[in-house]
């Protein structure tokens, strides 16, 4: 995607090895990047989101990987290495299937081969989400396609949290899908949820003006009243990890979400890519750890003054107790369907899509 119409992937690899990101952090109001020069360099980049949406910290726990490969190839780092970048971030599945692919092509090779083929693998797993993103929107647009179709209007479609090119290394999971339809002349307007605590909405809003998609930024607390009103046709979200049977663990409050599209006879559909799916677990309610983050989150608000600096506005006092989950999970029972980069399947039918994963699930 483009910004101030340069094309960006959100992470890149620099000629001198260094790994490149854009921070997170401080967006949408500043575009800046950070070169990441060591495994502790990624992880702490994941710990404190400069790097966030589980496919982007998938790819980028690969190249964490291969930066400490450069550092020192032996298996007991290799080992060590994994073993802390998963415990940067608990809850998207797709940091411990990057890391165990990582280990998998690396620990049968000889030490001194190890650095070369993990540098290549991470490269590999990057270009493989660009292709899987761009499939899951084009399987995604169908259904705003679809749904314009019967109505003959701007499709309404509701987002929560931030599902876009900058969670990805490209295209996004949710919004390619909203992306490939603008870009097909399908008329869409997007209802984009702030999401609180960390406002990834805001990111969702910098994304699409970019792109000129029509859209509004609403409280996360309106779109059950929207969905009442008629005004949404479409709850489409990304997800952090989905289980065996079509759970989906994503960002806080999309179980509302679900909720109030299944009231209202909205459907309510995830797009997530392959490796975000773990076939290990089949009850997302009880196996899927719940990411706690700190209170601070609450206590405070980042924005910008009247002068347009950046300033952190504190709203609870720090006497005020806290609890901070960053993530809920949606029952398969509220969830229409789950957009893949192999096609769309209800929940209870995901492995007819990934037969290769049927005995697992």
């Amino acid at each position: 995607m483009k910004v101030n119409g340069v094309h960006h992937r959100s992470l890149w690899v620099r000629p001198d090895q260094g790994v490149e990101i854009i921070d997170q952090r401080v967006l949408p109001y500043t575009f800046a990047t950070r070169v990441l020069r060591s495994e502790s360099d990624v992880a702490e980049a994941i710990r404190t989101m400069a790097v966030r949406g589980a496919p982007l910290i998938g790819v980028a726990g690969a190249y964490g990987v291969a930066l400490a490969m450069r550092a020192d190839s032996g298996d007991d780092n290799l080992a060590q290495a994994c073993s802390r970048l998963d415990a940067s971030r608990p809850t998207a599945v797709n940091l411990r299937w990057a890391l165990d692919r990582m280990r998998a092509v690396l620990a049968p090779l000889p030490v001194a081969q190890r650095a070369d083929a993990a540098w290549r693998e991470a490269q590999r797993i990057a270009d493989e989400d660009v292709a899987l993103n761009r499939a899951i929107g084009q399987h995604g647009a169908t259904l705003i396609a679809g749904i314009h179709a019967r109505t003959r209007r701007a499709v309404r479609v509701l987002t929560h949290c931030n599902a876009g090119w900058i969670a990805t290394i490209d295209f996004g999971t949710a919004l390619s899908a909203i992306y490939q339809a603008h870009d097909a002349g399908i008329p869409v307007h997007v209802w984009v949820d702030e999401t609180r605590p960390r406002s990834q909405g805001l990111l969702t809003a910098w994304e699409l003006a970019a792109h000129g998609v029509p859209h509004s930024l609403i409280v996360d607390n309106a779109g059950g009243h929207l969905m009442q009103r008629g005004e949404v046709d479409l709850v489409l979200v990304g997800a952090d990890r989905v289980s065996a049977r079509g759970d989906v663990a994503n960002k806080i409050g999309t179980y509302l979400k679900a909720l109030a599209a299944h009231d209202n006879g909205v459907p309510f559909y995830a797009a997530v890519p392959s490796p975000t799916i773990d076939w290990r677990i089949e009850d997302g309610l009880a196996d899927v750890p719940i990411e706690e983050r700190a209170a601070s989150e609450v206590r405070e608000v980042a924005g910008l003054d009247a002068a347009g600096q950046r300033v952190t506005v504190r709203i609870a006092d720090e006497s005020t107790p806290v609890s901070n989950p960053a993530f809920d999970v949606t029952p398969a029972r509220l969830v229409t369907g789950i957009v893949t980069e192999r096609g769309i399947a209800p929940p209870g039918e995901l492995a007819a899509l990934f037969p290769e994963h049927r005995r697992a699930a």
